[in-house]
């Protein structure tokens, strides 16, 4: 008997030339492989032929990433980034980064004698090492420093020697001295501000508890005026205060405000302005 040969994606196949049902059944199969081939274009699939000799499609490992898969790359350090923030991100407080000013942009710098103009020029270095606020530290090395300790450091940098550690310390050492000023004012031009110089100690109550008696919490050294806006402006490490209207976090140049502002959202009150005092032997020399 006659055979007839036909090619398919699979292989020779051979049908019997007399039988109409063996045309028939070779026809609906290579419909099939036509409508199978269609498929797999259409699909992105592949078509296998498994160990078994039976014919199977799987799809493609390589789909095309939909836009929710896609990769995203994290925004560069430093640069803006265009993620949307949640609500809880977009709450915190704006912290911008540490303010530095140079020491002839203070008005009574100039005037000023060679000893201050270095505790005021070792303050603002500082400023310009990118230092947080570090609850209990009073070295630059550890990457921060909190309020009474940055005071110490530049006091001892300065060659101060009895310094006390903390606020409190500060507080009394100076009362004992007989240099500190009370100021009950709320007024920052008051007269109880006249004798108010730069290099004088700053000193508040109530910026956070504290289990000392007498209850100074916080510090920073006065700077005087910066020149062009004349407002009253100090250094400092915080967690919170501002300069020119905005919150910054560490080893800073900030605004002077009678009142420590902090941020409401951490249930924190607010510190009282209680004085202020000069370092003992800072102006004796000029």
């Amino acid at each position: 008997m006659l055979k007839t040969a036909l090619v398919s994606e699979w292989g020779l196949i051979q049908i019997d030339r007399p039988s109409t049902e063996s045309f028939f059944m070779a026809f609906s199969f290579l419909k099939l492989s036509a409508c199978l081939l269609a498929y797999v274009a259409l699909t992105g699939g592949v078509v296998a032929k498994p160990a078994n000799g039976k014919s199977s499609t799987s799809q493609s490992s390589s789909k095309k990433k939909t836009g929710s898969e896609k990769s995203k790359s994290p925004c560069p350090a430093g640069t803006k980034g265009t993620a949307k923030k949640t609500t809880k991100e977009s709450a915190k407080p704006l912290r911008e980064p540490c303010a530095t000013i140079p020491p002839d942009l203070i008005m009574e710098y100039s005037s000023e004698s060679p000893r201050i103009k270095q505790l005021i020029q070792s303050a603002l270095e500082l400023t310009r090492s990118n230092l947080t606020y570090t609850f209990g530290s009073a070295d630059p090395e550890r990457g921060g420093m909190d309020c009474s300790g940055f005071v110490y450091y530049i006091l001892k940098q300065n060659g101060f020697k009895e310094v006390p550690r903390d606020s409190s310390g500060l507080y009394v050492w100076l009362r004992k001295a007989g240099t500190f000023r009370a100021v009950l004012s709320s007024n920052p031009e008051s007269f109880e501000f006249d004798e108010l110089r730069p290099g004088d100690l700053l000193f508040w109550t109530g910026s956070y508890a504290v289990d000392r008696d007498p209850p100074v919490s916080h510090s920073a050294i006065y700077l005087g005026r910066e020149k062009g806006a004349k407002n009253r402006i100090m250094v400092a490490s915080s967690d919170g205060q501002t300069y020119r209207g905005k919150q910054r976090w560490g080893v800073s140049v900030f605004d002077f405000r009678l009142r420590k502002a902090s941020a409401a959202s951490e249930g924190r009150a607010r510190g009282q302005f209680v004085g202020y005092a000069r370092i003992p032997g800072l102006r004796n020399e000029r």
